[in-house]
């Protein structure tokens, strides 16, 4: 039996249901008001009703051929999680029990906390298993951080659920570029090749630093004289590529040139058709829609390389919800998309032919990008699509792997956020789904992650992003 003993709030397990299995040795606890709230949320198709189907589910197999005797002790929980098959899970490692609440305890709340409350019911539980189990340490762990701060003040400690942090800290969150030393090229220029292929400049780079880099990756030095992508890399080797210069008007984008090195970068990935996946993180106004929406509709329109863009993002308001919205899906997801309209009126004023030729370019571009919404894209698969995930930093990890395995033969993703403006709950910018698909893609060859530093909106756009 392990000294710890881990009371799992409701939400933990509506956050991710496989929190049953994730916590090694140590025991669990379950209290009956969290099975109601399982309960009463179960209904519907959100990823929370979901999840919740899901804990249920794990528990009745859990339940399966039991007798009650046998769940008052504990159920095993390595009996399940061989089955899972999920590669995350180790069975070996788990040695843990599942305990669930058979009696009903007196009330052990302060006065001053009412007990008909579903938190405060599973704090009086919690300070009933304190007092009956003295030699354990006895953890709550709730995603709510109002539960965590009430836990504290009645003497219960309370975590937060780590196991869904792809880092520690954000600040350790890959960037897709690496600074080369200003002695970079005489440490590393001993048996250098280099060759053209394509018009392209390749190089084959021994030396120490290229252990730290990543396919994908851009390099630069810091006088801006060489720019280059890592296309390969081999324990003390790796094969680069020089990035093509998009600050220039000759290799203007849809009418779009970069405004500086991660701009660059980014169109570098957005442009290339051996790179599948995309992510790009930045602040307001550093450029993410306008430069993707640039290179799919060069990509599209010029050279038919997708047949339509399909652009989603998730619908969580920043104030207080307008309510349904009437039309068809794609007029319903219409006002989610302000920042597409903005991004298209750039782009068609860079067309010539005055208001005329605006408008047709209009009716062109609209016949060739679709708006769908992500409540309805799980079965489906896009073949030769463009597809662009804005305000991804709201979705979880579920979430994106489910938009992301849409994809079909010749189509690109691109994921877009920022993860210091996150607007659901129970979501960090360490478990943000954004922060962990850059964390997973970083290795691949064919993907690729630019973070956008630089705000190119206006003065006060990006005078308020660095003191608001």
């Amino acid at each position: 039996m392990s000294d710890s003993l881990f009371v799992l709030d409701s939400n933990v397990l509506m956050h991710d249901p496989a929190a049953l299995f994730r916590f090694q040795e140590h025991d669990l606890y379950l209290p009956m008001m969290v099975l109601e709230e399982l309960d009463r949320n179960k209904k519907g198709n959100t990823e929370v009703a979901r999840n919740a189907r899901q804990a249920s589910r794990f528990m009745d197999e859990l339940m399966s051929g039991v007798s009650h005797a046998e769940i008052e002790e504990g159920l095993p929980l390595n009996r399940v999680v061989s089955k899972l098959g999920n590669g995350h899970l180790d069975a070996d490692r788990l040695s843990g029990r599942l305990f669930f609440q058979t009696i009903s305890y007196p009330d052990t709340l302060p006065d001053y906390l009412p007990g008909n409350l579903p938190d405060n019911n599973i704090l009086g539980t919690t300070l009933a298993l304190q007092q009956k189990f003295t030699q354990r340490r006895i953890t709550l762990v709730t995603k709510d951080i109002n539960l965590r701060i009430k836990a504290a003040a009645v003497g219960i400690h309370a975590e937060d659920y780590h196991n869904d942090k792809v880092l520690e800290d954000v600040d350790l969150l890959y960037t897709g570029c690496y600074e080369i030393s200003p002695d970079f090229w005489e440490s590393h220029a001993k048996d250098m090749d280099s060759w053209l292929e394509e018009g392209r400049t390749f190089y084959r780079i021994h030396g120490p630093d290229t252990q730290h880099w990543s396919p994908g990756e851009f390099i630069y030095s810091s006088d801006g004289n060489f720019e280059a992508i890592v296309r390969q890399v081999d324990e003390d080797k790796a094969v680069i590529e020089t990035a093509k210069d998009y600050t220039s008007a000759s290799n203007a984008i849809w009418g779009i040139t970069a405004r500086n090195r991660e701009q660059n970068f980014a169109l570098n990935l957005l442009m290339d058709p051996d790179i599948d996946f995309v992510s790009l993180i930045g602040m307001a106004g550093t450029g993410k829609t306008l430069l993707t929406l640039a290179a799919g509709l060069e990509q599209t329109h010029e050279d038919n390389r997708y047949a339509e863009i399909i652009m989603t993002r998730v619908t969580i308001p920043v104030g207080e919800d307008i309510g349904y919205l009437p039309g068809t899906e794609e007029e319903k997801m219409t006002p989610w998309m302000g920042a597409l309209m903005d991004n298209l009126e750039v782009l068609t004023k860079t067309e010539g032919g005055g208001d005329w030729g605006r408008a047709a370019t209009n009716d062109l571009l609209s016949q060739r990008i679709k708006i769908r919404s992500v409540n309805f894209m799980r079965g489906r698969t896009f073949l030769n699509r463009f597809i662009i995930i804005d305000e991804s930093q709201n979705l979880t990890s579920k979430q994106l792997k489910t938009l992301i395995t849409r994809a079909g033969p010749g189509t690109k993703v691109v994921c877009l956020g920022n993860i210091a403006q996150i607007d659901t709950p129970y979501l960090t910018e360490t478990t943000s789904g954004l922060t962990y698909v850059v964390d997973r893609f970083k290795s691949w060859t064919h993907s690729g992650h630019v973070t956008l530093i630089r705000g190119e909106r206006s003065r006060l756009a990006d005078y308020s992003s660095e003191i608001l």
